[in-house]
Order: structure tokens, then sequence, then C-alpha cells
């Protein structure tokens, strides 16, 4: 639950600032911040964030104090999520009368307020859905101290554009990139509300291994069927997140869309190739299979992970050939294919008990041919997130306002792989 409430204000809260109805006032509050002096550039955008973080801790903590999670049936958050993207959809082609809330005018000549303040304390009505879903899981958590930590998660990630553009300043191509993301925002948000939608409801399907085993060894279509259903919803846990910054860590580095779907690919068919290869060793009395699935993994994979950052943010000025690292074009796809391998065993404890069902019924029926297709699916099934990051960074990667900032990105890329491979140690060994 910790993991999913920071991952969801971290991601909800930057994508925020991306929505239709957000990104034109704010744009406009960062051109004339820039405009202005450096300290009244600072000045502004530090009461601006201020006044959003109280705001958003306010309502967040009163939300957790008042509601408690036993209030409402299990199955309402998934109807909810997938109503709200629903209405995100829509809303690209049809217009959707909802007020922006205008918490500034509750306080006393609140026209005379700083601009800054009037913005911060405005809750935009695109944004406002986001809002709710990180607060609801900060219910959820039912802790006050970790819905404060969110609220300040949120407003800091959605203001953190504004500082970039504020700083900066944003010149053609520039405004032609948030054009861009305004008319995308809708779909990605629409598309992260349909997978929280799926990550919830995985507990409500009661898909459990002993159904997965009881249909897995009948040996039918069915099972094939269901063993792709199973990696695709198993997939969606933050633990087996910890895949796709490894992917895009690669694609910053692509510079198109064509490119970072190869990355994804790459790194896709070491996860498939493995996936089949435990399958078919398990169909033909592999006995080995199963100690491959160890928790090892995790202290071989995180401290490799760590130094592929270093290496990659130019920290560890050491050259290795195959991972393409410091090249003049990317060369990293046999670097993205070895690494699927071990995180496909290595990174998904929560896909492991259907994978360990999957493995024994293959053994059980010793079919070679279905073991290779139980296995495929489930490993298909799992690649979807994946291949879905990838082609979406590969989108931004293609806006060619971002290959200026190509140090910034190599060095962001860099970070994302340490913090991956401590996480990994961390989830697998509890060093905190």
């Amino acid at each position: 639950m910790l993991t999913l409430l920071f991952l969801c204000s971290a991601s909800l809260g930057l994508l925020a600032f991306f929505e239709p109805c957000t990104i034109a006032n704010h744009t406009l509050f960062s051109v004339n911040s820039h405009r202005a002096a450096n300290n009244t550039c600072y000045k502004n955008l530090l009461v601006l964030w201020m006044s959003r973080s109280l705001l958003l801790v306010s309502l967040f903590v009163t939300a957790v104090t008042f509601i408690k999670p036993g209030d409402f049936a299990p199955a309402l958050p998934v109807i909810a999520l997938v109503t709200m993207a629903a209405i995100y959809i829509i809303s690209r082609y049809t217009y959707i009368p909802v007020p922006h809330l205008h918490f500034h005018k509750l306080l006393p000549r609140s026209s005379r307020l700083p601009y800054s303040i009037q913005l911060g304390l405005t809750l935009p009505a695109c944004t406002l859905p986001l809002m709710i879903i990180v607060s609801g899981i900060a219910v959820a958590a039912e802790s006050i101290k970790l819905a404060a930590l969110a609220a300040l998660v949120f407003s800091t990630l959605f203001t953190l554009p504004m500082v970039f553009a504020s700083l900066k300043g944003l010149e053609k191509n520039g405004l032609v990139m948030l054009n861009r993301a305004a008319l995308v925002s809708p779909f990605i948000t629409a598309f992260l509300l349909l997978l929280l939608a799926i990550y919830i409801s995985a507990p409500l399907l009661n898909i459990e291994s002993s159904h997965l085993e009881n249909v897995f060894n009948q040996g039918s279509t069915l099972g094939i069927a269901l063993s792709f259903v199973a990696g695709f919803v198993f997939s969606f846990n933050p633990v087996s997140f910890a895949s796709i910054p490894v992917v895009l860590a690669y694609v910053t580095r692509a510079h198109e869309q064509k490119r970072a779907l190869l990355m994804g690919s790459a790194f896709v068919t070491g996860m498939i190739l493995t996936h089949v290869t435990l399958g078919v060793a398990a169909a033909s009395g592999g006995q080995w299979v199963q100690s491959a699935l160890g928790r090892q993994w995790g202290l071989v994979l995180g401290p490799v992970l760590i130094i592929m950052g270093l290496l990659w943010s130019g920290w560890l000025p050491i050259r290795l050939p195959w991972f393409g690292l410091k090249a003049g074009k990317v060369s990293g796809l046999s670097g993205a294919f070895i690494l699927g391998i071990p995180f496909s065993v290595a990174v998904c404890p929560f896909c492991t008990p259907a994978l360990m069902v999957a493995l024994t019924s293959s053994a059980a029926i010793g079919s070679v041919s279905y073991g290779f297709s139980l296995l495929f699916a489930f490993a298909l099934g799992r690649s979807i997130p994946i291949l879905l990051g990838a082609w979406s960074m590969g989108w931004f990667e293609s806006l060619g306002i971002l290959s200026r900032h190509q140090k910034i990105l190599e060095t962001l890329a860099g970070i994302t792989l340490v913090m991956t491979g401590l996480y990994m140690l961390n989830e697998y060994y509890f060093i905190i």
C-alpha cells in the first residue's frame, strides 16, 4: 500500500500539470515568472508550492480523519476508476462543464491576493479526480502522516514542470510539446486509471493458486488463456513495476519511438525466452527449475543495477561496450535482452506463486508443447505493461525539445537504475 500510494501521488501529480484545463494558465504563469526578476520568480514559485501543499495536506488529512475504508463496498473503487477513465476519454471529444474549485475565494479580500496564491488554492476540474484517487489510497492506508506526505509529493510533482519552465523559459518547441501533451494526456490518464483498477481488482478476482492449478492441469486451451490473464493481472503491482524503469532507462537514449519499441521488445524477448525455457525444462522433468526462482536473484541483480546506474549517469567512468554506454548512438539492444533474463524471476514475488503453479502443471502433464504454450502466454501477459511504458516514453523522446537535455535524461535514468537496485535489495533482504 505504501509503494502504491507514493507511486500514484508522484505519477498522477506530474500528470496533473499536463491536463488540458490546467496546462494553459500554469504555462502562462510560468512565462510571466520567467520574464520577472530572479527574486520575484523564486518567490512566486515558492508561494505557489506552499499554498498548494497546504491545501492538499489539509484535504488529504481531513479525508483520512473522517472517512474509513470500511464505509465503501470493495468493488466501489474499481467502478469509480473505470468511470473516471471513461470520463477522461469522453472529455477529449466533448466539453464536460465541471467547475474549478476556487478555495482562495473563502479567504477575505481574495481578489487582492497574489496570483500565485490564487492559483495554488485552485483545484482545476480535470485534475480533481487525480487528487481524489490519491486521497482515496491514503484513506485506505489509514495514516495521517502518510496522507500528508502523499499530498506533499503530489503538490511537488504538480509544481515541478512550472519550476523548469519558469527558470529555463519556453521556446516555440517547448510550447509545441506542451500542446501535444495536453492533447494526449486524457488518454494517458485514462490508461493509468484502468491500470490502477486492474491492480485493485486482482484480489477481487480471487485467482488463487488452487484455482489456477485445477485449470492448468487440464492441459486445455482455457489453461493457456488463463495463464495469459494471470500474467497480465499479476504484473500490475508495485513490485513488478521495478522492471519498467530499467526499460525506460534504455529508452531515454533512443530519441525515437521506433527505437524505444525495439528496446522494450528486446527486454521482453529476454523475459519470454526465460519463461519458455523454464516451462520446457519443467515439462522435460527438470528438477532445477524451482531453485531458479529463489530470492538470491535480488542479491545479484540489485548491485548490477546500481553499477549500471552509476555508469549511465557518468559517475563511474568505465566503458562497457556491450551496453552501449556513452556511445554516439544507442546500441543497448543486447543489454536490454540480457537484463530481461534475470528480471523474469527476480522482480515479481507477487507473480511467483502463479509462475510456480504453471511450472508445476507443466511438469505434471509432461508435455513440452503445453509447457511452452503455458509459460509463453504467462510471459506475454507480463510483458504488456513494459511495452506500453516503452512506447509512451518513446513518444515523449521523439519530441525534439528533449534531445537538448540529454545529460539531464541520462542522469535521471542512472538515478532510476540505482534506486531500482536499492529497492530490489530492500524488497528481498529487508535492509529497511
